[in-house]
């Protein structure tokens, strides 16, 4: 697969998490595994964040009926980094830059 192409498609493995979550980079590294080292780790990166993210937020459910509502506020601040994270990995995969997101356990090596 040539760099372009693996570009193109780890962008879509980022950005597609706006949509369709943990299925988007799923189906995207399973598909395209071994095709390009560059792809294979943006997928995988996207795929633990939103791993993560989905514990987060299972987390931050809890806590907000726990504390009665009032720990649901945490889900604004919680979004935005969920969001600008994507959207600077994006931008870094579309320049060929391997981008870490913060904060995330890799589950998938």
């Amino acid at each position: 697969m040539s760099p372009s192409d693996q570009r193109t498609w780890a962008v879509v493995a980022h950005l597609g998490t706006l949509i369709a979550s943990i299925l988007t980079p799923l189906i995207i590294w399973l598909v395209f595994k071994g095709r390009g080292a560059f792809l294979e780790d943006q997928a995988k990166e996207s795929l633990n964040f939103q791993i993560t993210a989905t514990i987060a937020a299972i987390v931050l459910s809890i806590v907000g009926v726990i504390t009665f509502g009032i720990g649901f506020f945490l889900f604004l601040p919680f979004g935005l980094a969920w969001l600008v994270f994507i959207i600077i990995a994006a931008v870094q995969s579309s320049q060929g830059v391997l981008y870490r997101y913060p904060l995330t356990y890799r589950f998938i090596k």
